[in-house]
C-alpha cells in the first residue's frame, strides 16, 4: 500500500534564544521546502498566551506564508471557532479565498486552545463550547452562495465556499463532521487514545453531502527524522524533555536542573508525554517510509498530517528533509 498524500501542520515554534521574527522566517521556509517536495498543504494551529508557540492567529500567517509561495494549500488547524463570531471567520476566510483562489482551508475546532485565564481575556463565553455544531452551520452559510440574500452576509466570504473541515479528538467531532457531511481530521499527534473509535464512528455514520459524497479522513502523527535508530530516539527523549520543562514552567514550578529534569521525566509527568507522542514515526527515510504505511494501513486515513517534533531549528529541518527523502 503506498502512502496517502503528506501535509503539515505548523505550530510557528519559537525555540530558545529565538525571536518571533526568527520563528516566522523558518515558517516560510518550511513552507517553501514542503511545496518544493510535494506536500498537499500546511495548516496552521491557533493558540494564546504560550511563549513557544506564534500562531495565535492562522489568518494573519496564512496570509504572510501565501505571499511567499505559489501553490502549496494553506489552512488553519485550526481555528478555535468558539472563540470567534462565525462572520469575523467567513470574512478573513473569504478575503483569504479572494487573495489565493483555490488555496485556502478552514480547520475549525470547539476547544479553546488556551487557559482559562486567557479565555476570559478573549471574551469567551462559559458555554461557547456548547455552540460549536450552531456555530459551524451558521459558518458555512455565511461562505456558501446560499447565504448571498441573507439580511447579513461575510463580505468577502459570500459565495467562496472555503472547504471546512471539523477537527476533533473524541467522538464529538466525528459525529458532528458525519452528521454535516464533512471532512474530519483527528488530532492523534497529541491526543492518540480514541483515535480508532472516532475514525470507525465517523465512517459507519457519515452523512453524505453534495460537496463530500463519500467520507475524508485526516489522521495526525509526529514525525523525527534522523540518520539513524539511535539518533532518533536520543531526539525523542529531548522533546519528551522539552515537553515536560514547559509543562512544568505553565504550572509556575521553578525552573529545574538537568537532575530534577531527568526526575521528572521519569515520573508518572514524563510517561504522560510520551504517551501523548504515541504515534510517532522516527528514524531514517526507509524507517519513516515503512512507519507512514503501516499507520496508513492502520487508520485507512485519506491523508496524514505530519507534525515535525524537534528541539531545534535545525532539528525541524532535518526531519523535513528526511521525511522528504522517505517520500
Amino acid at each position: 500500500m503506498s502512502t496517502p498524500p503528506l501535509s503539515l501542520l505548523d505550530f510557528c515554534t519559537v525555540y530558545r534564544q529565538e525571536s518571533i521574527a526568527d520563528s516566522l522566517a523558518r515558517s516560510v521556509l518550511l513552507a517553501q521546502t514542503a511545496e518544493s517536495l510535494g506536500f498537499r498543504r500546511i495548516w496552521f494551529a491557533e493558540h494564546h498566551n504560550m511563549p513557544t508557540i506564534a500562531s495565535s492567529h492562522p489568518a494573519l500567517l496564512i496570509s504572510h506564508i501565501a505571499a511567499r509561495t505559489q501553490s502549496i494549500r494553506l489552512g488553519a488547524g485550526g481555528v478555535m471557532l468558539s472563540n470567534h463570531a462565525p462572520l469575523l471567520i467567513a470574512e478573513q476566510f473569504g478575503f483569504l479565498s479572494e487573495a489565493y483562489p483555490d488555496r485556502i482551508d478552514l480547520g475549525v475546532g470547539r476547544a479553546p486552545g488556551t487557559d482559562p485565564e486567557t479565555m476570559r481575556a478573549l471574551r469567551r463565553a462559559p458555554d461557547a463550547a456548547e455552540k460549536f455544531p450552531e456555530d459551524v452551520q451558521e459558518l458555512q452559510r455565511f461562505l456558501s452562495a446560499e447565504g448571498k440574500n441573507d439580511p447579513v452576509r461575510a463580505i468577502p466570504g459570500t459565495g467562496t465556499d472555503v472547504p471546512i473541515f471539523i477537527l476533533g479528538s473524541s467522538l464529538f467531532g466525528a459525529s458532528l463532521a458525519a452528521a454535516l457531511g464533512l471532512p474530519y481530521a483527528f488530532a492523534s499527534h497529541f491526543a492518540p487514545d480514541h483515535l480508532d473509535a472516532a475514525l470507525a464512528y465517523y465512517r459507519n455514520n457519515y452523512q453524505p453531502s453534495s460537496r463530500y459524497p463519500e467520507p475524508y479522513a485526516i489522521a495526525a502523527l509526529n514525525v523525527i527524522g534522523s540518520d539513524s535508530a539511535e539518533a532518533a530516539e536520543a531526539e525523542f527523549q529531548r522533546v519528551v524533555e522539552q515537553r515536560v520543562r514547559r509543562q512544568m514552567n505553565r504550572s509556575g514550578a521553578q525552573q529545574l536542573s538537568d537532575k530534577e529534569l531527568t526526575l521528572v521525566v521519569n515520573s508518572p509527568a514524563g510517561y504522560q508525554a510520551r504517551r501523548m507522542l504515541r504515534y510517532t514515526v522516527m528514524g531514517t527515510p526507509t524507517d519513516i517510509a515503512q512507519g507512514l504505511q503501516d499507520f496508513q494501513h492502520r487508520t485507512g486515513a485519506a491523508e496524514l498530517m505530519i507534525s515535525l517534533q524537534a528541539s531545534s531549528p535545525e532539528q525541524m529541518m532535518k526531519s523535513l528533509t528526511v521525511l522528504g527523502e522517505a517520500m
